[in-house]
C-alpha cells in the first residue's frame, strides 16, 4: 500500500474510532497529559527565571567581566548592541585620611545604573533604619560602612581624603546586592562614584585593581553574549555567573529546581500509565478490525504503519489541544500569582510548548505503540474464530519501550540524570513490588469469597475470576495513588524537611579576620553580653599550585569554573572532627593519631570540578611555602546551614605555623546587634557580615516553591483522575457483558451495583495500602539520595492511602460503570 493511501486511510480511522468513541479515553488522556507538561513548563521556566533573577543580586548583575586590568571597550559594544546594560565598577584597597587618622578602607567605585540587579540600602546614621537607594553617590560624595564610622569616631558629613579627592561621607552604606559572598574583606566599605577615581590619583602603573563589567537584560541576549564572549575573553579575565555566588544560595536554586522538576516529573508518568492502560483497550477492542485488514490482504508492516499513524496524528491534534489548554492554564495561574504572591515574574520562553509537543508524540508513540504491536500477530481466523487474539508482542519489550521512552522524556525535561534513574528505578520496582502483591492478594481473596455475604461474595469473585485484569486495575489504581501521594509527601515531609534545615535562628552574621591572639577575648566578649559563645574557626590562605607533582594550570581546563577555582585562593582550615552536616562520602576522617600529618579532606564536587580523587597530592602555596596533602576523605558539605564551612580541611598540627585568621557564624537578633558597636570598639581589625538579606533569599525561594508545588499538585490530580478512569474502562465491555447475562438470569439491579461497590472497595483499598507503603520508601530514598536531608518515614501514608484508594476508587468505579447497570442486556447481548 502507497504511503498517500496510508495516510488518507489511517485518517479515516482515526475519525471513524473518535466519533465511535473509541479514542476519547485516549485523547482524553493525552490532552491532560499534554496540558500539564505544558502548563507545569511554562510556570517553572518563569519561577526559574525568577529565581535566578533574586540569584543575580550576588553579582549585582546577570554576567560579570572581571580583570585585574582595564576591559577592552569592544567588551560594551557588544553588550550594548545587543540591547543590554552596562555598568562599570572598579574595585581597589587605600587609605583615608581624617585629620591625623589613617584608615584602611576597600573602596568601591560605581556607575550610573548601579546596581543592575538588586537595590542597594542606607541608613542616616549608623544602626538606623535603612531605605532603598534609587541613586548612587554623587561625585564629590561617598557613602561608608558602620564600621568605618566607629573606627574613625566621625558622623556622616564628615570629609575624608582619599589620595588627591575630597569627599562627604553623607549616608551609612547597609547592604550592597554584590558583597554577600565577599568574607574576605580586610576593611570596611566606602563607596563612591567612578567619576571620582580619576580625581584621587591612586590608579597608577602596578596598583592592585579590580575592574568589572557589569551586564544585565533579556535572557537570550545575554545567552548570546555570554556565548560570544566565551571565544574572545583573555587571560586574567573572568567570567562570572549567577552560579558564582554564595554557595547556599546555589545548593537554594538547585534543590528548588530539583523539587519543581520531581513535581513536574510525576504528572508526566500519571499521564504515562492513563496512555499505557487506555492503549491496551484500545488494542483489544481493535482485533476484528485487524483480522478484517489482514483478510483483504494486509501485510503485518502495513497494519502496524496504519496505526501508527493513526496514532501519530492524534498525537498532534491532542498536543494542540492539550498545549493550548496549558497556556491558557498558565495564564490564569500566573495573573493569580501576580496579583497575591509572586510579582514580577519573566515572559516564559517557547521550550515548554516545544517540550508539550514532544510529550505528547512520545507519549503516545512510547506507551501505545507497545500493545498495538500486538495487533500485527492478529491471524485472519479470527473472523471465523474469536477466541484467536495472535501472539502479540513479548512483555518485556512492551516495559522495556515504556520505560526507555519515559527516561529519555524525563531526562530532556529536567535534565538531572540522577533522579530520573531514582524515580524510573523507583517506579520500576513500584510496578514489580505491586504486581506481585496484587498477584498475592488476589489469590487470597479468591479464598476468602466464599465467607462474606452474597454481594460481597459477587465483588470478590469479579477479582478472583480476572486476575489479569485485577492484578493491572491494581497497579494502575496503586501507581496513581502512589504517585499522588508521593506528591503530597514532596508537599508537605520534604519540603517541610528542607525548611527546617534553614530554622529561624540560623546562623545570620560572620565574624572574619579575627586574629589567632583575640580568640579567647571574642568569645569572653559575648559571654560577657549574656550572648551565646561562638565558635571559632581557623583559616589560611593558599593558592592551589600542583596535583600529583604536576603544576597546575587553568587552561589545562575546559570548564569555566574549574578555571576559576584552580586561579582563586583557597581558604585551609584544620579540625580534629568534620563539621556539623557534612557527610564523608569517600574515604575515612583522620584519627587522633593521624594528627600532624600532611593529609587533606576535600568538598566533593570541588574533587569533581579540578578533577582530582581519593590518594591523589595535592600542593598549595601557602605564605610562599609550598605544602603537600594526601586526599584522604572526600566530604559532602552542608552549605544550606549558613554555618560556617570549608572546601579543604586539614588536621591540627600541619598549618599551625602559618599566618592565620578566625572566622565564625553566629545567630543574632535585632536586640543583639546594636551590641556590635561594642566588639567594633574593642576589636577594630574584626570584620562583620551581615548577611540577613542572603538567608531572606533563600527563605523567599523556599516560599516560592512550595506555592508552585501546590499548583503542581492541581495539575497532577487531573492526570491522576486520567489514570483513574482509563483504569476503570480498561474491562468494561467484559463488564457489560457479564451484567447482560447475569440480569438475564434474574440478578436484580442493586445486587449487581452493591457487587461492584464491593469491587472497587476493595480494589481500591489494596492499591492504597501498597500505593501508601511504596511510596514512603521512594519518599526516603529521595530526601536521603537526591535532596540530602534526613527523613523520618510517616506510617500513616499507608493508612491514608488505603482509606483514600477504599473510597476514592470505589466511589470513581460506581460512577464509571453505571452504564453496565443502566444499559438494557438485550442490547448488549445483540452487540455480542
Amino acid at each position: 500500500m502507497l504511503l498517500n493511501q496510508q495516510i488518507q486511510l489511517s485518517l479515516r480511522m482515526l475519525w471513524r474510532d473518535f466519533r465511535s468513541g473509541e479514542l476519547r479515553i485516549l485523547a482524553f488522556a493525552l490532552i491532560i497529559a499534554v496540558g500539564s507538561v505544558t502548563a507545569v513548563g511554562f510556570f517553572i521556566d518563569r519561577v526559574q527565571q525568577g529565581m535566578e533573577s533574586q540569584a543575580a543580586e550576588l553579582i549585582a548583575a546577570d554576567l560579570v567581566v572581571a580583570s585585574p586590568h582595564p576591559l577592552p571597550d569592544n567588551y560594551r559594544q557588544a553588550a550594548l548592541t545587543r540591547g543590554l546594560q552596562v555598568v562599570d565598577t572598579v574595585n581597589f584597597r587605600s587609605v583615608i585620611l581624617v585629620g591625623e587618622k589613617l584608615q584602611l578602607v576597600e573602596v568601591k567605585a560605581v556607575g550610573n545604573g548601579y546596581p543592575l540587579r538588586g537595590q542597594l540600602r542606607v541608613a542616616p546614621t549608623a544602626f538606623a533604619s535603612e531605605a532603598i537607594s534609587e541613586s548612587i553617590p554623587a561625585a564629590g560624595e561617598s557613602w561608608v560602612e558602620a564600621r568605618l564610622l566607629q573606627l574613625l569616631h566621625i558622623e556622616p558629613g564628615a570629609t575624608v581624603s582619599l589620595g588627591q579627592r575630597m569627599l562627604t561621607i553623607n549616608k551609612v552604606l547597609t547592604y550592597e546586592p554584590d558583597r554577600g559572598g565577599d568574607f574576605f574583606s580586610v576593611a570596611p566599605r566606602l563607596l563612591i562614584n567612578i567619576d571620582d577615581v580619576a580625581a584621587t590619583g591612586l590608579i597608577q602603573t602596578g596598583a592592585l585593581v579590580s575592574y568589572r563589567l557589569l551586564i544585565a537584560g533579556k535572557r537570550s541576549d545575554t545567552v548570546d553574549y555570554q556565548g560570544w564572549l566565551t571565544t574572545r575573553i583573555q587571560t586574567g579575565e573572568q567570567l562570572l555567573t549567577v552560579n558564582e555566588g554564595r554557595p547556599e544560595l546555589r545548593t537554594a536554586l538547585q534543590r528548588a529546581q530539583d523539587f519543581l522538576a520531581l513535581a513536574s516529573m510525576i504528572s508526566v508518568l500519571l499521564a504515562g500509565v492513563a496512555i499505557a492502560t487506555s492503549a491496551r483497550r484500545f488494542a483489544q477492542r481493535h482485533l476484528d478490525a485487524t483480522a478484517m485488514l489482514r483478510c483483504f490482504g494486509a501485510a503485518q508492516r502495513t497494519v502496524i504503519s496504519l496505526f501508527g499513524l493513526e496514532m501519530l496524528w492524534l498525537a498532534l491534534l491532542a498536543s494542540t489541544v492539550g498545549a493550548v489548554l496549558g497556556v491558557l492554564m498558565q495564564v490564569v495561574i500566573s495573573q493569580i500569582m501576580d496579583q497575591l504572591f509572586l510579582t514580577n515574574l519573566p515572559l516564559p520562553t517557547l521550550k515548554p510548548l516545544l517540550l508539550g509537543y514532544a510529550s505528547g508524540v512520545m507519549l503516545l508513540l512510547g506507551f501505545a505503540m507497545p500493545p498495538l504491536l500486538g495487533l500485527r500477530q492478529v491471524p485472519p481466523l479470527r473472523v471465523l474464530r474469536r477466541d484467536l487474539v495472535g501472539r502479540g508482542v513479548a512483555t518485556w519489550q512492551m516495559y522495556l519501550t515504556v520505560v526507555i521512552s519515559m527516561g529519555l522524556l524525563l531526562y530532556w525535561q529536567i535534565g538531572q540524570l540522577r533522579m530520573v534513574l531514582f524515580v524510573i528505578g523507583g517506579m520500576m520496582f513500584a510496578v514489580a513490588l505491586l504486581t506481585l502483591a496484587a498477584y498475592v492478594l488476589v489469590r487470597v481473596i479468591n479464598r476468602l469469597r466464599q465467607s462474606v455475604g452474597v454481594a460481597w461474595r459477587f465483588g470478590l469473585a469479579n477479582i478472583a475470576r480476572r486476575p489479569g485484569g485485577s492484578v493491572i486495575q491494581i497497579v494502575s489504581f496503586g501507581i496513581g495513588i502512589m504517585v499522588l501521594l508521593l506528591l503530597s509527601t514532596v508537599r508537605t515531609d520534604l519540603l517541610e524537611g528542607w525548611r527546617r534545615s534553614l530554622p529561624n535562628d540560623a546562623p545570620n552574621h560572620f565574624l572574619i579576620n579575627v586574629q589567632p591572639d583575640q580568640v579567647d577575648a571574642i568569645q569572653q566578649f559575648f559571654k560577657n553580653e549574656g550572648m551565646a559563645q561562638p565558635l571559632l574557626h581557623p583559616m589560611v590562605r593558599a593558592r592551589l599550585v600542583s596535583i600529583n607533582d604536576r603544576a597546575v594550570n587553568a587552561t589545562d581546563y575546559q570548564d569555566e569554573q574549574a578555571k576559576h577555582l584552580v586561579t582563586r585562593e583557597f581558604n585551609l582550615s584544620w579540625s580534629a572532627q568534620p563539621q556539623a552536616g557534612n557527610t564523608i562520602d569517600a574515604g575515612q576522617w583522620w584519627k587522633t593519631t593521624e594528627h600532624g600529618q600532611p593529609l587533606l579532606s576535600l568538598e566533593s564536587k570541588l574533587a569533581q570540578t579540578i578533577g582530582v580523587k581519593l590518594h591523589d597530592r595535592v600542593g598549595f602555596d601557602v605564605n610562599g611555602s609550598i605544602v603537600q596533602l594526601k586526599i584522604t576523605n572526600l566530604r559532602t558539605v552542608d552549605w544550606d546551614s549558613f554555618k560556617v564551612n570549608f572546601f579543604t580541611v586539614s588536621p591540627p598540627g600541619v598549618l599551625e605555623q602559618y599566618p592565620s585568621s578566625w572566622v565564625t557564624s553566629l545567630y543574632l537578633t535585632a536586640e543583639e546587634k546594636h551590641r556590635l558597636s561594642g566588639l567594633i570598639k574593642q576589636f577594630p581589625n574584626v570584620t562583620i557580615i551581615d548577611i540577613e538579606a542572603i538567608m531572606n533569599r533563600v527563605r523567599a525561594i523556599m516560599d516560592r516553591l512550595a506555592l508552585a508545588v501546590e499548583f503542581l499538585f492541581l495539575f497532577t490530580l487531573l492526570a491522576g483522575l486520567a489514570v483513574l478512569y482509563a483504569a476503570i474502562a480498561a474491562n468494561l465491555d467484559e463488564r457489560r457483558f457479564e451484567s447482560a447475562i447475569l440480569r438475564t438470569l434474574g440478578a436484580r439491579r442493586y445486587l449487581l451495583r452493591r457487587g461492584l461497590i464491593a469491587e472497587f472497595v476493595t480494589l481500591g483499598a489494596l492499591a492504597g495500602m501498597l500505593a501508601g507503603t511504596t511510596a514512603t520508601a521512594l519518599a526516603w530514598v529521595l530526601a536521603t539520595q537526591v535532596f540530602h536531608f534526613p527523613y523520618i518515614p510517616q506510617p500513616w501514608i499507608t493508612l491514608v492511602g488505603t482509606l483514600v484508594g477504599a473510597v476514592g476508587i470505589g466511589a470513581a468505579g460506581l460512577l464509571g460503570t453505571r452504564q453496565v447497570l443502566q444499559q438494557p442486556p438485550m442490547q448488549t447481548l445483540k452487540r455480542t
